[in-house]
């Protein structure tokens, strides 16, 4: 099941890919919402950085291992995740559309690896649209965020 969306954003594509690369924020963001977020290996991100996640899920503990697989700066980047049952791709890559204005694309591609994962993605295809929708406001929430964060600082 892939979710994918992009987000026109009033910013160069430096200061976008510096947001958007942010992995110490990301992680300080997942412990703030309840996660447990593990680094393995020190020094900034690049090819083959992995985290250990464990969060509460539907009631139950889940652990992730999540690995920085692709870095192109300031284009694109692409991180895999593997659960329990199941694989996640996502995908995030920028285009330069002007000076100041960078466009931004993100994919998600999940792929069940059990019978139960399997059955939860059949479930989420009845809520595509939902789920859709709520993807990509989280996107466009976090493209104004950016916006934002530059002209703050410009």
């Amino acid at each position: 099941m892939k979710f994918s969306t992009r987000e026109d954003i009033e910013a160069p594509i430096d200061h976008v890919f510096a947001q958007i690369s942010d992995f110490a924020g990301f992680e300080r963001r997942a412990l703030r919402q309840g996660a447990d977020v593990r680094r393995l290996g020190d020094g900034p991100a690049q090819v083959g950085t992995q985290w250990d996640v464990s969060f509460k899920l539907r009631g139950r503990d889940r652990q992730m291992q999540v690995t920085l697989s692709a870095l192109e700066v300031p284009e694109m980047y692409q991180i895999d995740a593997t659960s329990d049952g199941m694989n996640a791709e996502t995908l995030v890559e920028l285009v330069a559309l002007s000076p100041r204005r960078t466009r931004l694309a993100v994919a998600i591609d999940l792929r069940p690896r059990s019978l139960t994962a399997r059955v939860l993605l059949q479930s989420m295809k009845l809520a595509k649209t939902k789920l859709n929708k709520r993807f990509k406001a989280r996107v466009l929430e976090y493209a104004e965020e950016i916006e934002d964060s530059y002209r703050k600082q410009g």
